[in-house]
């Protein structure tokens, strides 16, 4: 049968290591779990408890296309209170989780063939839906002096039609500050490329706030989930915030693409968001793993990495031990019990001496994968 070239994208490799994982569990064995970003927790269970009464009362079909009014209104007020932007409540979209907010920004903004700035190392699935949709991803290293995140002269140096930042960002839980956000959002308009801001690990901030783009521009797609600090991964909801003159165009691509979000999900969504304090007890645990992490790994002989600001990983380069970074996580694996994810997800070119260790589980387990990695690292002597 005929085939699409838009199908060749490559895999998302932390999915495969999920899958060695579950496999190596299925056979028995205790495997701690460092490769996924995903939260060890659930929805905070009062929230569940409402949706539960929902479901009850009666069946839930169809939204609108851009997502349940209360929820978009509720999401307005959340800028007011996290960042004290002042925002309309019809620029917000409720989607398929950031996934579908990705592929309703790439086909909103971009034509065919149009270059799109991305800071390596960074989230893979960026390149891959680029890719998919006919668009060029344009990789632009970073530095350790810029904290691994992309600075206002790629933008004119690449000849970019569009930039993507993500802070804090995955996979090295770096944050851009206000001055930063700023310029990237003026070289943008200075070169009339689309400025997408990718915000989906707000709320897990160590160093201070995450700054939002919105703060410094209205120019600007603004990105994020509830599948982090919410803690609703399977949930597949997140939201979007454009510029008034696009919210038609989102909406004619998000009836014919999605119809609409799960209703049960935007409705769990409305109700996460009145549960901040159980939410915040959940960035504490990561606070605890994070410092865990960045005191156990360079004694173990893996320091260096950028301190991660938010999110929920370190990205730390292992060149010492390894070139091959999918060898090197497969040992781990099958050494030491401990999933962990290749760089080569997230960087094709530097990747291959890099990995991601995540901390979004217990602090016992990551106690315990410290414990594993520290042991695996002192019987590691030559290359893998």
């Amino acid at each position: 049968m005929r085939n699409s070239r838009r199908g060749e994208v490559d895999p998302f490799i932390v999915m495969d290591v999920m899958e060695a994982a579950r496999a190596a569990e299925a056979a028995g064995r205790h495997i701690i779990h460092m490769e996924v970003g995903q939260p060890g927790t659930g929805a905070p269970q009062s929230a569940l408890a409402r949706l539960s009464a929902d479901m009850t009362d009666g069946p839930l079909g169809y939204t609108v296309g851009l997502g349940l009014p209360e929820l978009r209104a509720r999401i307005a007020r959340h800028y007011a209170d996290w960042y004290g932007v002042d925002l309309d409540p019809d620029r917000v979209v409720i989607t398929a989780g950031a996934s579908g907010a990705f592929l309703l920004a790439f086909s909103a903004l971009f034509d065919t063939g149009a270059r799109v700035g991305l800071g390596a190392p960074c989230y893979p699935s960026y390149r891959q839906i680029l890719k998919a949709l006919d668009l060029r991803p344009v990789d632009m290293p970073t530095t350790m002096a810029a904290r691994m995140q992309p600075v206002a002269a790629d933008v004119a140096a690449h000849g970019l039609d569009g930039l993507i930042v993500a802070s804090p960002a995955n996979p090295t839980g770096t944050m851009l500050d206000r001055d930063a956000m700023a310029a990237l959002a003026a070289a943008c308009e200075d070169a009339d490329a689309a400025f997408i801001s990718d915000e989906i690990y707000h709320g897990l901030g160590y160093e201070g706030r995450a700054v939002s783009a919105l703060e410094v521009t209205d120019e600007v797609y603004v990105i994020n989930s509830f599948s982090k600090y919410f803690s609703m991964t399977g949930w597949r909801v997140g939201w979007m915030v454009v510029p008034q003159d696009h919210v038609r165009r989102i909406e004619r691509l998000a009836q014919n693409m999605f119809i609409c979000p799960s209703h049960a999900s935007q409705k769990l969504a409305l109700y996460a968001m009145e549960e901040g304090a159980a939410l915040d007890a959940h960035v504490d645990v990561y606070r605890t793993n994070r410092d865990l992490m960045i005191a156990a790994l360079p004694a173990m002989g893996l320091g260096k990495f950028a301190p991660p600001d938010g999110a929920f990983y370190v990205y730390v380069d292992v060149g010492e031990y390894t070139d091959d970074s999918l060898a090197f996580c497969a040992d781990v694996l099958d050494k030491a019990g401990v999933a962990i994810t290749p760089g080569l997800d997230f960087d094709p070119v530097e990747g291959g001496h890099w990995v991601r260790l995540s901390y979004a589980r217990s602090t016992d387990d990551i106690r315990e994968g410290l414990a594993r990695l520290a042991g695996y690292m002192a019987r590691t002597q030559v290359k893998v």
